[in-house]
């Protein structure tokens, strides 16, 4: 197919006619490709000579996967900008002299599965509470305590007074304080 009819077909499908044999469409999607994988490296690296380095081996990768590549799972510059600062860390790195097993694992914030369990527990223990509260009081307790709203929404939610929303969700935290007072430990929650 010539060049400027392969203009308009997309990366992912030079990319599948690349592997399928025509070099017209390596030749065509390299002419697009490199501008902006060199420009990445560049700014990752700020050194010409590697960021030419980086863009070559990025697209021999590119080259590599084409025999395997699934349309539709990604975009090829979307993989091509991941390979390219993937390679340009690693380089910043060995020339820094850290070696990559040095580098500290990051911080995991995700919690851990005994507290997942726990604040499921609470979750699941302050729905229990809730339901046992009259419908009135467990919507003003909601809408204050869960929802985050002031008062004066949630007298307008409600079409009530204030004094109203007050009393309610009054009546309602001392409610729910006691049908959970015997489960703070089982719960966590521990004083000191």
């Amino acid at each position: 197919m010539p060049y400027d009819q392969q203009n308009d077909i997309p990366d992912e499908a030079l990319l599948v006619l690349y592997a399928n044999g025509d070099a017209g469409a390596a030749r065509t999607l390299t002419l697009r490709l490199t501008p902006r994988v060199f420009g990445h490296a560049y700014r990752m690296l700020g050194n010409q000579a590697d960021a030419e380095d980086v863009a070559q081996e990025a697209l021999i990768r590119l080259w590599k996967v084409a025999p395997d590549w699934r349309q539709g799972e990604a975009k090829v510059t979307t993989w091509l900008y991941r390979v390219v600062a993937n390679l340009a860390t690693d380089r910043l790195r060995r020339a820094r002299g850290v070696a990559l097993d040095a580098v500290a694992e990051p911080q995991d914030d995700a919690m851990s599965a005994a507290d997942r369990m726990q604040d499921r527990a609470r979750q699941d223990a302050l729905q229990n509470a809730l339901a046992t509260l009259p419908d009135r009081q467990r919507q003003a307790v909601v809408l204050r305590h869960i929802e985050g709203l002031g008062n004066p929404e949630i007298a307008e939610v409600m079409d009530i007074s204030v004094e109203a929303v007050e009393s309610l969700t009054a009546r309602g935290k001392r409610t729910l304080a006691k049908a959970l007072a015997g489960q703070r430990e089982a719960l966590g929650y521990t004083d000191g």
